[in-house]
């Protein structure tokens, strides 16, 4: 084993890296596994060592880590570490086209009774097309790519996207049996309850 410099640093999330440079192994882990027990720093330790040597990581071991970062006072208090530490980038609701907090008051009013709270709602800052939108519960915020800010975008397919990150207001991510839910079946559910779902999704496709 080459010698190796293991540092714990504030990162915003369960972050674990490692690197080779000039024989020397550089590990840097999130301070929120600082406290972990013995048996998840072996996990870790593996998983990376795994990883860096393209060698077969244990089954066993990656479920062990995987439960206990997805339990759920680890994920709180992940959490509550992104809400203190990230920053989001915030531009405005107000596009050269549509408006977020117009649209979103049209679909809290037609689908979830005029319920929901309306959170943060911003355009993003480049014209992503692989992440079209996502709903960021540690700063209670939604996202909504640029590419969609244009007159050919149809009024079906932004309202799609925005009732889908609506619905994660409503089910938020629950932890069960170790694994996170983040679609459950009632989200899916209510998701099909969208008049113009295939429509939609076949123009977000062709995005």
């Amino acid at each position: 084993m080459p010698p190796m410099e293991i540092k714990f640093r504030r990162f915003t999330s369960l972050n674990t890296t490692i690197r080779l440079r000039e024989g020397r192994l550089i590990v840097r882990l999130s301070d929120l596994l600082e406290h972990s027990p013995e048996s998840i720093h072996q996990a870790i330790a593996h998983i990376l060592l795994a990883k860096l040597y393209r060698k077969p990581i244990e089954p066993y071991l990656a479920d062990r880590y995987r439960r206990y970062t997805q339990s759920e006072p680890v994920a709180k208090q992940a959490e509550r570490i992104r809400q203190d530490r990230g920053r989001k980038r915030i531009t405005t609701s107000k596009g050269h086209v549509w408006d977020l907090d117009e649209v979103f008051e049209s679909i809290n009013q037609r689908f979830f009774h005029g319920l929901l709270g309306r959170p943060t709602l911003t355009w993003s800052e480049h014209a992503a097309r692989r992440m079209l939108g996502h709903y960021d519960a540690a700063h209670n915020t939604i996202v909504v790519s640029k590419v969609f800010d244009r007159p050919g975008t149809p009024r079906y397919a932004i309202e799609y996207l925005l009732y889908h990150e609506m619905l994660h207001l409503k089910h938020p991510v629950r932890v069960r049996a170790g694994r996170r839910c983040v679609h459950s079946r009632e989200f899916q559910a209510e998701e099909r309850l969208f008049p113009e779902l295939a429509l939609a999704r076949e123009y977000l496709k062709r995005l």
